[in-house]
């Protein structure tokens, strides 16, 4: 496995595995890797004959209170186990930006609601980092976890629009032996949070079972559920196509969430 810090060099390997005829499926991260990521660096293995993994915390999607500085990084474990699962290649550069960068990609509609009105700025940063990811890793297909709903969609709206050449799938959400979405971020919470942020996927998962409901009255019921739960914020539930998504506030940390709904929907 390759551990490549430099956009010159990561862009020329791709050229020769191209050239070769050779498919590349990519794995963007920003590290802290669990086994969420991991089961789209699988998944990238059956799409592809190279698999690439970035690991990058993109600063541009974080606002100025957010986590960006105690964000974990434990750069060896990350690497030892895309080893592990037989990753070609790890993009880890030390910064995506050049200092006078003056150029963003901003997309309008998907990046609207849900997190884009609790976090402005922060799917700016997110299509700009993935434009920039896509254009040095030059893959054929790219692997993104559906946990992240919003962030998916506003990535596959921006490659339909730039007309990039590449493939957008999306990983389901993997979850933990308790129901809760995987997540870099879950590591933040206390053993009494986590007990609190497990009312989050149980909202879900019971508004889901409601098949007589329309998606609107899942959504009022996931939102009064969610705001009776002593030491848990709601900052929304709000349906998104087939998707009722969910984001919540535990601490100090923030979680989302999202099921899929069918029936009177």
């Amino acid at each position: 496995m390759e551990v490549i810090g430099s956009v010159g060099r990561m862009q020329r390997q791709a050229a020769v595995w191209r050239a070769a005829g050779l498919k590349i499926a990519f794995v963007p991260t920003m590290g802290a890797l669990h086994e969420g990521h991991l089961s789209l660096v699988r998944l990238a293995r059956k799409r592809g004959d190279r698999v690439v993994v970035s690991i990058y915390v993109n600063p541009t999607q974080f606002g100025p209170k957010e986590d960006f500085a105690r964000y974990p990084r434990p750069r060896r474990r990350d690497l030892e186990l895309c080893r592990k699962e037989g990753v070609d290649a790890v993009f880890a550069p030390s910064t995506l930006y050049r200092s006078d960068a003056s150029t963003r990609v901003i997309e309008t509609e998907k990046s609207l609601g849900r997190c884009g009105r609790h976090r402005p700025g922060h799917f700016d940063g997110v299509a700009t980092v993935v434009v920039k990811l896509l254009n040095i890793v030059q893959p054929d297909v790219a692997i993104f976890g559906q946990k992240d709903a919003q962030q998916c969609d506003v990535i596959e709206r921006v490659v339909r629009d730039l007309d990039l050449p590449v493939k957008i799938v999306r990983g389901p959400i993997v979850r933990d032996r308790n129901g809760l979405a995987l997540s870099s971020r879950n590591t933040y919470l206390s053993a009494e949070e986590m007990e609190v942020a497990l009312n989050l996927p149980r909202v879900l998962r019971a508004v889901k079972s409601k098949r007589q409901m329309t998606m609107r009255q899942r959504e009022r019921m996931a939102r009064e559920r969610l705001r009776r739960v002593k030491g848990l914020t709601l900052d929304y539930v709000e349906a998104a196509g087939a998707y009722l998504c969910a984001a919540v506030r535990v601490g100090g940390t923030r979680l989302i969430d999202n099921v899929r709904i069918t029936g009177n929907g």
